[in-house]
């Protein structure tokens, strides 16, 4: 990766094209992005919101560090990892990894990359509220 990449856990919304607009640069004939989103169900059962709590300084340090791996593995360059905590209705965007390279192979393996990894590795905890009650994601050994 050529340049720093942009990692940030954030309270206030953003958008898909303001995380893009990190990562554009002259070099690049691909953007590629995932955005992941308040969803209206969960196990079957209806979601009315969802909070995200985190570590914050943790958060962005294991952020960083995957996004450094992914400028190793991949000839990307530019990467931007943002991710929301606090309260989030339906719809709302919560989640956006966004990879600029030369080439569009690498900038689709590099954001699917991003999102895996900060889903398995990057403590940001989820509260789901349902029409009948709330748990966090976790507490039950079964998820």
């Amino acid at each position: 990766m050529t340049d720093s990449p942009h990692i940030a856990i954030r309270t206030d919304a953003f958008t898909v094209a303001e995380i893009e607009s990190l990562v554009a640069d002259p070099k690049n004939g691909a953007i590629c992005s995932f955005s992941g989103l308040v969803r209206d169900n969960s196990h079957g059962k209806t979601v009315t919101a969802l909070e995200y709590d985190a570590y914050i300084p943790m958060a962005e340090k294991l952020m960083r560090d995957i996004a450094d791996d992914i400028g190793r593995e991949f000839p990307i360059n530019r990467l931007a990892m943002v991710h929301r905590i606090g309260r989030m209705q339906v719809g709302e965007l919560v989640v956006v990894v966004s990879a600029g390279a030369p080439h569009r192979d690498a900038a689709f393996k590099a954001a699917r990359a991003g999102i895996d990894r900060l889903k398995k590795t990057v403590p940001i905890w989820k509260k789901e509220y349902f029409t009948d009650g709330s748990h966090w994601v976790g507490e039950t050994p079964e998820e």
